[in-house]
């Protein structure tokens, strides 16, 4: 039996117990309790959640012995420290612990304890520029659903916990039993890790309507080159007031949002059609695969054909 133990402090980020129904099912699918799962706090007793929801767990010991140890987030992580007992227990358990992993904000919890020096780690969204500049030793890739680096694992906020733990059961029980307990829990897909925590068209969000009309009338026309005065012209600005209010409204430039457009219209592609990498290509405005590839890694972290093979066995 896999023992899987979740560490929570005052004030965990209620969603985090969720994943923990994602090993529930695996134990059905499977036939068998492969997981057992179980959660700890320093004390032991009932620790509150951000919501007030108490929760009862068991008082963690230097003998405490488990396969996996999740850390659970708080929803304000950098004026909550983690307990300094966790932090002492997490360096102790690293070299005799198969994994280790951080749901949302918890990936501060390892990075306290030093166990994302020197590795990529993601967390929310909303944090990962100050996880960054508080741990300057950790590679933080703030646009991903979750990271695995050796035997830690990190992952975005909330509901990219789900994701991650379905990765832990992908791993330990192979593709099928993941698939299944996907489709017993409704989930939409079964996201990559690479795959963004954002929608590039919910991110940009310009400010003025002729901003927005630049931007509808790229989305309609991303197999065409797409040039800063072809835009300038549907919002009706010269090319070097289109692309200082562009910068302005969307902190982008125009040629950095219009790739971000191209890489979210191919994954869909990828992801939702047959056509070949060669077609998806031409499509989205990309000068060929190679190309393509290359505005891939960039943005995702992962080639198209990574993307694909996810996507076909999540259906």
């Amino acid at each position: 039996m896999h023992r899987i133990g979740y560490l929570l402090s005052d004030g965990f980020q209620i969603m985090a117990l969720a994943s923990q129904t994602v090993f529930e099912m695996a134990n059905d699918v499977s036939g068998e309790p492969f997981y057992s799962v179980e959660n700890f706090s320093t004390s032991g007793g009932e620790v509150r959640s951000s919501l007030g929801m108490s929760v009862g767990t068991r008082k963690l010991t230097a003998r405490t012995a488990m396969d996996t140890w999740i850390a659970a987030g708080v929803t304000t992580p950098l004026t909550i420290a983690p307990p300094a007992d966790v932090l002492a227990f997490l360096r102790r358990a690293a070299s005799r612990t198969r994994r280790i992993a951080g749901i949302c904000t918890g990936g501060f919890v390892l990075a306290e304890a030093g166990l994302l020096a020197n590795r990529r780690a993601t967390t929310h969204w909303a944090y990962a520029r100050d996880m960054q500049q508080r741990f300057p030793d950790v590679r933080v890739e703030e646009d991903r659903i979750y990271i695995v680096d050796g035997p830690i694992w990190t992952s975005a906020g909330m509901t990219a916990g789900l994701d991650l733990a379905l990765a832990m059961v992908e791993k330990d029980l192979g593709a099928d039993i993941a698939r299944s307990v996907a489709h017993k829990l409704v989930m939409h897909q079964r996201r990559a890790g690479g795959q963004s925590q954002h929608s590039e068209m919910l991110d940009l969000a310009p400010k003025s309507d002729r901003i927005q009309n630049a931007l509808n009338y790229a989305r309609k026309h991303l197999n065409r080159p797409l040039t800063v005065e072809e835009l300038a012209g549907e919002a009706h600005l010269s090319p070097r007031q289109f692309s200082r209010v562009f910068a302005l409204e969307t902190g982008q430039s125009p040629a950095k949002a219009i790739e971000g457009l191209r890489l979210e219209a191919a994954r869909l592609m990828i992801e939702k059609s047959r056509h070949s990498l060669e077609t998806i290509a031409q499509e989205t405005g990309f000068r060929d695969r190679r190309h393509m590839r290359e505005a891939f890694m960039r943005g995702f972290g992962v080639p198209p054909q990574e993307v694909r093979r996810e996507a076909r066995t999540s259906v």
